[in-house]
């Protein structure tokens, strides 16, 4: 018995039927409270392993109808951790050395010394429970890693952690349903890096953003001359994908021919690459995701019912924000942190009264409109505590919380009225501040096309992130004052709020 009173268990192979008999009575006695079961034919054997935990197998090399060698490499299969202890005659110590380089924890020889046996046995149980240790240590690391972009701890969000954890111990394929912008592909990844295939890759498919004609060419992959433009063999998706996950994005836009071939994927799992004659096996978990209502497009015909079925194995639900308002301080404070951080900037934090504001504003783009307005409030807030007056741009987009341009602002600067009519200042001051004015205005455009993320703005700005990092810290110093006195005399007129796209 193990030391923390859980049971081990022993699985001996031999065709000898005696001889594992008279084993099980010595090991039973000698090893108390060891579970010992016997297997006197090698397929009994591999269905035992495949079906129940064993903790260390003592396996004799010589069987008929499978080797013991041949059996070692499928029981490795079934479980990569198993220990082994190969049972050889004196005559074949080179194939005992054989085993070891396979994957077997050591060997004795017949005829059985009991003191070394049960010598060999103990130290093999110790190396599983290690093993084992070590295992139950890694999972809890991946699970730690697969939940930490997660924030939330409302009922819904609580009952999808759940939901995840289960989902991704099994090999079933999974439909990720829910709103634009709640977190569909997050969920994705954490059943993947939970899942036994973590060690392998997630690859992942833009449906949308992949032309229908280049689709299918991407997924199943194509020999040279297959079609005009094939110069060169490609390998798709699913064999990138192979023996790992596969999460196809926005799955209810693939046009209907693919999805034909999609299903013999799923049905048969094997692919056809384009130009190839022959079909070949892989080894693919999918993952598939929708904001679409997919029941709608099969009665117009538009996505086939039975790739439907093929896919809604186990269908996981993500909560839209207006499930999970009670997590929304918890959002922002984490979205805040974040958004800091990618600034280079100090902390800042949003006040109890704006939290208030935040939990009963509508969010119809869910998480990733959060995320956003938060780092835009963050960029353009003056002080380290955010305040409901801060939040003024909650209903405007990006764009619209620069000043709207004046009937002539056409012109880079305009001369002020004074007493004695108009003045005209110093070069340098009006152009410090026609820079300011341009410089507010980019970095608050670039930022809104590349939603905040400073690593893409810098690439499209041609600037490197430092640089462009410490111009917005500049804005966030002074420059900001320049748009609060601009803002005071030309009057802003709010824009609508752009609804996503359902």
């Amino acid at each position: 018995m193990s030391d923390h009173g859980i049971q081990d268990r022993l699985l001996i192979v031999d065709d000898e039927v005696d001889m594992i008999e008279g084993l099980k009575r010595i090991l039973s006695y000698e090893l108390k409270g060891t579970d010992v079961t016997t297997a006197s034919n090698p397929l009994d054997a591999l269905d035992l392993i495949r079906r129940e935990p064993f903790d260390l197998v003592l396996l004799d090399i010589r069987m008929p109808d499978m080797s013991g060698l041949d059996l070692l490499q499928e029981m490795l299969k079934a479980d990569q951790w198993l220990t082994i202890v190969m049972m050889t005659a004196y005559g074949s110590i080179e194939t005992a050395v054989e085993a070891i380089k396979r994957g077997a924890y050591d060997f004795i020889t017949k005829p059985l010394e009991h003191e070394v046996l049960f010598a060999t046995i103990r130290k093999g149980l110790e190396r599983n429970r290690l093993l084992r240790e070590n295992m139950n240590l890694q999972q809890r690391v991946c699970e730690k890693s697969a939940f930490e972009n997660f924030v939330g701890q409302s009922l819904p969000m609580r009952r999808l952690y759940e939901t995840i954890q289960a989902v991704a111990r099994t090999r079933y394929t999974v439909l990720i349903r829910g709103q634009s912008g709640s977190g569909k592909e997050l969920v994705a990844r954490a059943i993947h890096s939970l899942s036994p295939r973590r060690n392998r890759l997630l690859v992942t498919v833009n449906c949308p953003a992949i032309p229908e004609q280049l689709l299918e060419s991407e997924l199943f992959g194509h020999k040279k001359g297959a079609f005009t433009g094939a110069e060169a063999d490609q390998r798709g998706l699913f064999d990138e994908a192979n023996g790992g996950s596969l999460l196809l994005d926005e799955i209810g836009d693939i046009p209907v021919p693919i999805q034909t071939k999609l299903l013999r994927a799923l049905q048969e799992q094997e692919i056809k690459p384009l130009g190839v004659n022959k079909t070949h096996k892989i080894d693919v978990r999918i993952i598939a995701s929708t904001n679409q209502d997919l029941e709608e497009k099969i009665r117009s015909r538009t996505f086939r019912e039975d790739l439907f079925y093929r896919l809604n194995v186990v269908t996981l639900w993500t909560p839209s924000l207006d499930e999970i308002r009670e997590d929304i301080p918890l959002l922002i404070n984490h979205f805040t942190r974040m958004a800091c951080c990618e600034l280079g900037i100090s902390p800042k934090r949003f006040s109890s009264k704006a939290l208030e504001v935040c939990m009963h504003h509508p969010w119809p783009g869910n998480v990733r409109e959060l995320q956003n307005f938060v780092r835009r409030i963050v960029m353009f807030s003056p002080d380290s505590v955010i305040r409901p007056d801060d939040l003024s741009i909650m209903d405007r987009p990006a764009a619209a919380c620069m000043p709207e341009p004046a009937p002539d602002s056409d012109k880079p600067w305009k001369p002020e009225e004074s007493e004695d009519g108009m003045e005209i200042k110093p070069y340098k001051e009006v152009k410090e501040r026609v820079v300011k004015r341009f410089t507010l205005q980019y970095v608050s455009d670039l930022l809104e096309k590349t939603n905040g993320n400073v690593t893409r703005a810098a690439e499209l700005s041609g600037l490197r992130r430092t640089a462009l990092q410490k111009i917005m810290r500049r804005i966030e110093k002074g420059d900001r004052l320049l748009f609060l006195e601009s803002r005071s005399r030309h009057k802003s007129v709010p824009r609508p709020v752009p609804r996503p796209e359902k």
